[in-house]
């Protein structure tokens, strides 16, 4: 069957466009920055190619965030922590050169993952794997190429992740999950109560929180599938347990 790579736009064009930045120190303490987009165009190229035979893909789509994000309407500080920050100078120019050069896709108020998701569960593609580093993409049942190695995860390995990450949160994402649940809180939890959400509601509500709270976290926790997506009116389907 023909394989079909989704890759993590943001992820390679963040990495790349990071890695041709250079500062000058033009003395008298005045500092610059700047970028070759050519080099790291040239860098892009380089990893897509050795990326497909790698994974002994036939094509790729690479997916992008939407300007827009539907999770700042579930919680408005979701990535409050990124905010400011800027971005590699040739960040823009080589977005774009991206996609204009290669089969690309996003969708309104979505990012990248979830663009990602939907893809890989819809059943369009006889063979799809997502690329991409997100620890995240463990909640989508799919082929996945992480940390250069390819692994299946199934729906329930994939539903049980969405749990537990409800549970730890992603700071990353600037959302904290249930406060004082780590890793191994997270896990002893899911293992002897059960895999399910009335575990996650009970914890959360014996720590002093609502079912809401819970709820709110799960669905920033929640990478979209197909069925998590209203194609005619082009939005996502909050995640409802």
């Amino acid at each position: 069957m023909p394989r079909t790579l989704l890759i993590d736009g943001d992820i390679v064009v963040y990495r790349y466009s990071s890695i041709v930045e250079h500062e000058v120190d033009w003395g008298d303490d005045v500092w610059s920055l700047w970028a070759d987009a050519k080099e790291a165009k040239q860098l892009i190229l380089q990893y897509l190619e050795i990326l497909k035979d790698m994974t002994e893909a036939d094509d790729f789509i690479v997916c992008f965030s939407d300007k827009d994000n539907f999770r700042k309407t579930v919680y408005p500080d979701y990535k409050h922590n990124r905010k400011g920050k800027r971005k590699p100078v040739c960040y823009k120019a080589c977005l774009e050169w991206m996609e204009s050069e290669f089969k690309s896709c996003s969708m309104p108020t979505l990012e990248g993952d979830d663009v990602m998701g939907i893809l890989a569960t819809s059943g369009k593609y006889d063979d799809p794997v997502i690329v991409s580093e997100d620890k995240d993409m463990k909640t989508v049942p799919c082929l996945l190429w992480r940390g250069g190695e390819m692994s299946r995860v199934s729906e329930k390995d994939a539903d049980y992740y969405h749990l537990y990450q409800t549970l730890v949160g992603d700071t990353t994402d600037g959302y904290g999950g249930l406060r004082g649940t780590g890793d191994k809180r997270a896990t002893q939890l899911l293992k002897d109560e059960g895999a399910t959400w009335n575990t996650v509601v009970k914890a959360y509500e014996k720590a002093g929180y609502t079912e809401e709270d819970a709820l709110v976290q799960a669905r920033l926790a929640r990478i979209l599938r197909h069925t998590d997506y209203d194609h005619k009116k082009k939005e996502p389907i909050l995640w409802t347990p």
